[in-house]
């Protein structure tokens, strides 16, 4: 195998190396802890790279990126798809674009139920005053005989509907496509976008980011949901509309938000969604588990070596 020069992005943790072998491949391998704040930034740190795995789409590669990257052969994204990247222009470049397996869809619902039942209950602020010597401050809220809305009722969707029936919760569901069979099957009425809003005591976002859904969900939307409700979303900020989200945060107009998503990550420092005190916050992590990681490296590390072997690798397609 001749040595490859190997760029991998975004490795938030420093933990790339050990989930997969990449000694293996007897090329040079350089790990990047931080985010790249630009696309200059990311011509100038990849220039020398023959080959670079993303992880999800914390690092964009659109054309005027992809362009410059002249040494670049293959780029691989951790997840069988990516849309921070321009496949078609790849493939007129002559940079093969492959992915990975996607194993365990029930993590973000998992880390979904985390953050409502840690938001109803208050359990970061009870746990901080545990620490400091502090005991009981707040009074939490039932899920038993609340409704439950999902705005999309997909692979994710579906799976936080179970999750909300087992404690007891009317689940309702809207998307553009759903219809009441399909949410039927579920367990789930179909109701309208304005009623899903005006009912919801949880409302819960699970639709995929497109010129669809961005900004689906705006002040029109916020502005109509009840004062007692809780705004989660673990899907792409962008859905979103920050702006009038954190205008009814400060105003009260809603009791809270769950976010593990936001317009510009890393969020950036200072920004009101980390200091608002009727918002729970995580970086992004639905997908941030050891199973899930392993596979993303594992089949990475497998990738560069079919590549350089020519064998066949999980090549993604542009599409027309």
């Amino acid at each position: 195998m001749d040595k490859l020069t190997v760029a991998v992005l975004d490795d938030y943790q420093n933990v790339a190396r050990q989930f997969a072998d990449w000694d293996s491949l007897k090329a040079q391998v350089v790990v990047f802890q931080d985010a790249f704040p630009d696309a200059e930034t990311v011509v100038e740190k990849l220039a020398e790279f023959e080959v670079v795995v993303a992880m999800r789409e914390r690092t964009r590669f659109p054309a005027e990126v992809l362009r410059q990257l002249k040494r670049l052969k293959l780029l691989i994204t951790t997840g069988p798809a990516n849309a921070a990247i321009d496949v078609p222009v790849a493939a007129e470049l002559g940079i093969t674009v492959c992915g990975t397996d996607y194993p365990f869809i029930s993590s973000t619902p998992e880390l979904t139920w985390g953050l409502i039942l840690a938001s109803l209950r208050n359990i970061p602020a009870e746990t901080q005053l545990v620490r400091d010597g502090g005991w009981q401050m707040s009074v939490g809220s039932d899920l038993e005989g609340k409704t439950l809305g999902l705005l999309g009722l997909g692979n994710s969707g579906s799976r936080v509907a179970r999750v909300g029936q087992a404690f007891n919760m009317e689940t309702i569901a809207w998307s553009e496509n759903l219809t009441p069979e399909k949410a039927a099957k579920h367990g789930v009425t179909a109701v309208s976008k304005e009623e899903l809003f005006t009912r919801s005591d949880v409302l819960s976002i699970h639709v995929i980011l497109s010129k669809r859904t961005r900004g689906l969900v705006g002040a029109r939307e916020l502005a109509s949901m009840k004062p007692s409700a809780l705004l989660v979303n673990t899907s792409r900020g962008p859905i979103v509309d920050e702006d009038a989200l954190i205008h009814v945060l400060r105003e009260r107009k809603i009791a809270g938000a769950a976010l593990d998503v936001f317009d510009i990550e890393p969020l950036p420092t200072g920004h009101p969604l980390r200091t608002l005190d009727n918002v729970l916050a995580t970086p992004h992590i639905g997908y941030v588990t050891q199973g899930m990681y392993k596979t993303f490296y594992e089949q990475a590390v497998e990738d560069i070596a079919a590549f350089a072997a020519s064998k066949p690798i999980r090549v993604i397609q542009a599409r027309a």
